[in-house]
């Protein structure tokens, strides 16, 4: 990748494309693979599982019709669990990556439950699972070049800060730097950055609200409830300080992706332009801030 512009990608979710039940509306994959093209974005991730075509090849040839490169996929699967093999659902995502050039595969803690309203902890005898579990898909993954990377993400195994810092204390998985659910669960996102540079293998590039993010985090409102509300806005608007974390990954040799996103909650069909407008306004902040950055080395 030659220069940081090269790296900018976008996701579905910024179009309210969920894996979560009842999470709102759906736009079609028309109409969000469209408007990532004509917004000039040249890479995406996958979206959830039905998003697309199933089969791999139609996969591929649905993001070349609007000339997108596949970055990799969003893959929430349940490691904690010993009854519950993970492995069937990944080698499926991992043949699928392989037809369609993705690199990245984001894996979530998922609870088994289907809302990222409720927070869980993990025992012992959990946290050993899914460390060897983790440790299985790393593996499985990068025999076929694909970096397998763990997101934390709210309502998911892990969330919170103790379980950002465990994870890395016991595993060896790299992360998926999701700056906004980060901040939500209550780990500074760049503060992590400078500690963990080397453990940041992907990059989610996500603002929010701070204080819509302090009541999701204390329990006060719903994680849902805190999505409608507008907790997550567009890059520059919120307090995650994504200036700051660009530049400590830049310093620290960082040389993956920025896929910029907002998660959003569609009540029906947009009216007007709908969520492209909010992803045109990140893009064009992220743009001008790379640009800055590729000036400045």
């Amino acid at each position: 990748m030659a220069t940081i512009t090269d790296r900018l990608a976008a996701a579905p979710i910024s179009w309210g494309v969920c894996e979560a039940e009842g999470w709102g509306h759906q736009l079609s994959p028309q109409r969000v693979l469209g408007e990532m093209a004509e917004l000039g974005i040249r890479a995406t991730e996958l979206g959830p599982l039905g998003f697309l075509p199933v089969d791999p090849q139609d996969r591929l040839q649905a993001l070349e019709h609007y000339g997108l490169k596949a970055v990799g996929g969003f893959l929430p699967v349940v490691l904690h669990d010993q009854h519950h093999d993970p492995m069937p659902a990944v080698e499926a995502e991992l043949q699928a990556f392989e037809v369609t050039g993705a690199q990245v595969l984001v894996l979530s803690a998922d609870t088994g439950a289907v809302s990222y309203d409720q927070k869980q902890q993990m025992d012992d005898q959990q946290w050993a699972v899914l460390g060897d579990n983790l440790h299985k898909i790393a593996t499985k993954s990068a025999d076929r070049g694909i970096t397998a990377v763990l997101h934390p993400h709210v309502g998911t195994m892990i969330e919170s800060a103790a379980a950002v810092e465990r994870l890395l204390e016991e595993t060896s998985v790299d992360l998926c730097l999701d700056t906004g659910h980060l901040l939500i669960g209550g780990t500074n996102p760049l503060g992590l950055v400078r500690q963990h540079a080397p453990r940041v293998g992907h990059v989610h590039l996500k603002d929010v609200d701070a204080q819509l993010a302090a009541q999701v985090r204390r329990g006060e409102l719903e994680f849902t409830t805190g999505v409608r509300q507008g907790m997550f806005v567009p890059l520059g608007a919120g307090d995650c300080g994504i200036p700051e974390i660009i530049a400590e990954l830049e310093a620290s040799d960082y040389r993956g992706w920025y896929v910029l996103e907002q998660d959003t909650m569609l009540s029906g069909p947009p009216h007007g332009p709908g969520p492209m407008a909010d992803v045109r306004a990140s893009a064009k902040f992220l743009q001008a801030l790379l640009h800055t950055s590729v000036s400045s080395h």
